[in-house]
């Protein structure tokens, strides 16, 4: 790595947009144990402030599982999630979610996410979603054990 080249600390963080979501409510549960432990890494770093940036397609929460063209990551109906979740998260936030878009999560905006998540005004993306149930019973708790929090 040169000088002029970020460390892989100062990356930003991938992110396709409905995982703006599924951040919310992670708890530690996933689909493997690899899956799991790259996604707790990767909410450490937003916890710490690491940027953000939105991504079409397998991001870095996904990418680790997703090896093939076949996998759901790649399939029309993700996609569409991912596009109604720009759209709400946009709608909420005043910021345009759209691949290529950057910006960092702080806890004023980490609530607002809750928050709206909580009420349903940016759930549409989670329709039909296999995590949605586990997803529910977390926003009814008041996001007991969630792992993603935020400097002010």
């Amino acid at each position: 790595m040169n000088a002029a080249s970020s460390s892989p600390a100062e990356q930003p963080v991938r992110l396709r947009a409905h995982h703006l979501l599924c951040m919310l409510t992670f708890i530690g549960e996933g689909y493997s144990p690899t899956f799991v432990a790259e996604y707790r890494r990767i909410v450490a770093r937003l916890g710490a402030g690491a940027e953000i940036e939105i991504v079409a397609g397998p991001d870095d929460i996904c990418a680790p599982i997703c090896h093939a063209a076949g996998e759901h990551c790649h399939n029309e109906s993700v996609q569409d999630r991912d596009r109604r979740a720009a759209a709400s998260v946009t709608a909420l936030l005043g910021i345009e979610i759209a691949p290529g878009a950057r910006f960092r999560l702080d806890a004023a905006r980490l609530s607002r996410l809750r928050h709206a998540f909580a009420t349903g005004t940016i759930r549409a993306a989670c329709a039909d979603c296999e995590w949605a149930p586990l997803c529910d019973g977390i926003a009814a708790s008041g996001f007991e054990g969630v792992l993603l929090a935020c400097r002010a």
